[in-house]
C-alpha cells in the first residue's frame, strides 16, 4: 500500500494499459514499464507509426525515458515489464542498459528474441543477461494482440 492507502499499481497492468493506448492510436499493442525500488520510472507504448521511427518500440521508448529520468546511461537495479516478448533490437537494448529483470506477457514465436528466434541473452556475444520471467498476464496480452490484428483483416 502507498501513503494514500491504495495498492501500488501492478507494473504488468500498467504495461497492458500502455498497450491498449497504443492500439487505440493504430499502433501494434505493446506496452512497457520500468520499475526501480518499487516505483514506476517510465512507461511507454509502441509508437513507430506516430514517430515515423522503426526503433520506437515500447521497450526502447521506456528505456530512453528511464535513462533520462535517472540521468544515467544504464539501468542496474531496474526491472522491465513488457506485454510481448522483446525482439532482437529490444533485447540488445535491454542488455546494454543492464536491466536487472525482464518480465513479459505473450511469447512471440515469429519476432521474439528471448525464448524464441535467436535467444539473444543466451548468445556468447551478449554482455549482460537479465533474469527472465515470461507468461505474465499472457492471456490478456495475447488477446489484445489477436483482437488488434483481427480488426485489421
Amino acid at each position: 500500500m502507498n501513503n494514500a492507502g491504495r495498492p501500488k499499481p501492478d507494473p504488468i497492468e500498467l504495461a497492458l494499459a500502455e498497450a491498449r493506448a497504443a492500439a487505440a492510436c493504430g499502433e501494434v499493442p505493446v506496452g512497457a514499464v520500468i520499475v526501480k525500488d518499487g516505483a514506476t520510472i517510465a512507461a511507454a507504448g509502441n509508437r513507430p507509426r506516430a514517430l515515423n521511427d522503426p526503433t520506437a518500440h515500447a521497450e526502447m521508448l521506456a528505456i530512453r525515458s528511464a535513462c533520462a529520468a535517472l540521468q544515467a546511461e544504464r539501468l542496474p537495479g531496474c526491472d522491465l515489464y513488457v506485454t510481448l516478448e522483446p525482439c532482437a533490437m529490444c533485447a540488445a537494448a535491454i542488455s546494454f542498459a543492464r536491466i536487472r529483470r525482464l518480465y513479459f506477457g505473450a511469447e512471440d514465436p515469429k519476432g521474439g528474441a528471448v525464448e524464441n528466434g535467436p535467444r539473444f541473452f543466451s548468445q556468447p556475444t551478449c554482455h549482460h543477461a537479465p533474469e527472465v520471467y515470461g507468461g505474465l498476464r499472457e492471456r490478456d496480452a495475447t488477446a489484445l494482440l489477436r483482437r488488434f490484428f483481427a480488426e485489421r483483416r
